[in-house]
């Protein structure tokens, strides 16, 4: 019977593990049809995994303040890019662009960064 049960966990642990790695929620969340434009000022930057977080706030039309936050890939793949964990700092202006949250939280997977003078900060592949 024993033996049963460790074959029996043996053959869940190879079932599951494939669903487990390919669950991971990638860009699933975001409308990857439209984009959306986001100009403001970075009030934080997370440089960590497994997604790379920037904090952003910007003026509406009417100048109040939304406070948007856009997703990146892994710090790994920025680092191969240039990137450093000081790439951006609060204060710094840019502008982003990505595909927003489907939700309709000030969200947004980013696909451009332009700084404030106007170069891009390059996102390297597998963004």
């Amino acid at each position: 019977m024993k033996k049963y049960l460790i074959s029996f966990a043996l053959i869940a642990a190879v079932l599951l593990l494939p669903s487990l790695v390919l669950g991971h929620h990638g860009q699933a969340s975001y409308e990857l049809t439209k984009a959306v434009t986001g100009k403001g000022t970075v009030t934080d930057f997370h440089f960590v995994n497994p997604h790379c977080i920037v904090e952003l706030d910007v003026k509406d039309d009417k100048g109040q303040i939304q406070k948007w936050q856009g997703e990146l890939t892994s710090p790994n793949h920025l680092i191969r890019a240039g990137w450093t964990a000081t790439s951006l700092k609060a204060g710094d202006p840019i502008t982003m662009t990505g595909y927003p949250a489907k939700s309709g939280a000030y969200s947004m997977w980013i696909s451009k960064i332009l700084l404030g003078d106007g170069s891009e900060l390059k996102l390297g592949g597998g963004n």
